[in-house]
C-alpha cells in the first residue's frame, strides 16, 4: 500500500509532502467534525476522555501502520497528540452543550 514516488530533487520531495499535508489536514477536519458530534452523545467528561477507547484506537492504528509499512511508533505518537488535542476540543464542546441543556 506504500506508493512512494522516487523523487529527483528536494523541490519534488517537498511538493509531494505539501500535497500529502493538504490531504491530511482535510482528513483532520473531517475527523474533527465527527469528534464534535460525539460530544452530544457523551454524558460525562469521563465519557469524553474514554481512556479505553483511546487505547483501542492506538492499537488499531499501530496495526494499520504495520500493514501500510509506516513506522508504528511515529504513527502512535502522532495519534496520541491528535487524540489529546481532540479530547481537549471535545471537552469544551461537551461543556458548552451541557450548559445549554441546564439553561433550557
Amino acid at each position: 500500500m506504500n506508493n512512494i514516488v522516487t523523487c529527483s530533487s528536494l523541490d519534488e520531495v517537498r511538493s509531494n509532502i505539501d500535497a500529502i499535508d493538504q490531504k491530511i489536514v482535510n482528513l483532520i477536519a473531517q475527523r474533527g467534525g465527527f469528534v464534535m458530534q460525539a460530544a452530544r452523545f457523551k454524558k460525562t467528561t469521563e465519557d469524553v476522555k474514554a481512556p479505553q477507547r483511546v487505547e483501542q484506537v492506538i492499537s488499531k492504528v499501530r496495526a494499520l501502520a504495520v500493514e501500510s509499512a509506516a513506522n508504528p511508533d511515529v504513527t502512535e505518537a502522532v495519534y496520541r497528540a491528535m487524540i489529546a488535542a481532540f479530547i481537549n476540543a471535545e471537552l469544551v464542546e461537551h461543556s458548552s452543550l451541557a450548559s445549554k441543556t441546564v439553561k433550557s
